[in-house]
């Protein structure tokens, strides 16, 4: 498991003059957040977080004293060490997990890099960035769903894609 940030959320601008700040949240809510005190290697301490009602959250940083301070942190992603992350069970990941995995084909074929995994309402899909050509032209992208028809197989070391779904 290589433990590198993980981005919990990201501040969108301040609330209040008090120097509360607003959030977006990437994972399961607010609750999720809860069980953090510090983030970005201890540069923000929280001190208080509730629910926005909206999906996103509103929080007060032991270092941001007022709206000034908290305007200036318009964009900034919040991260944890991917080691403080609680267990996962099987057959469950992590999208930062999944970032930056080669990926080959179940004929072994090697495919390229995941460079995104997103979710458009059915489930996840994994963005894969073939080879750069010779030439140095960039390589093609492609998706694939993250179902085991489609991904049979991952680890920490590589994601084996089904080569139907790697077809041109």
């Amino acid at each position: 498991m290589r433990d590198r940030p993980v981005t919990l959320a990201a501040i969108t601008g301040a609330h209040g003059v008090t120097g509360e700040v607003r959030l977006k949240l990437f994972g399961e809510g607010v609750g999720a957040l809860k069980r953090y005190r510090a983030f970005n290697d201890s540069a923000l301490t929280l001190e208080k977080l509730r629910d926005d009602g909206k999906g996103g959250a509103i929080a007060r940083f032991a270092e941001v004293p007022d709206r000034t301070a908290a305007e200036k942190l318009r964009g900034t992603a919040l991260t944890v060490p991917r080691s403080t992350l609680p267990p996962l069970a099987e057959g469950e990941y992590y999208h930062a997990d999944l970032l930056g995995l080669p990926a080959v084909s179940t004929t072994g074929e090697a495919l390229g890099e995941c460079i995104g995994v997103d979710n458009y309402g059915a489930g996840d899909v994994l963005e894969i960035r073939r080879p750069a050509a010779e030439d140095g032209t960039p390589g093609k992208r492609f998706m694939v769903p993250m179902r085991v028809e489609a991904v049979p197989e991952w680890n920490a070391e590589r994601l084996v894609i089904e080569a139907v779904y790697a077809e041109d």
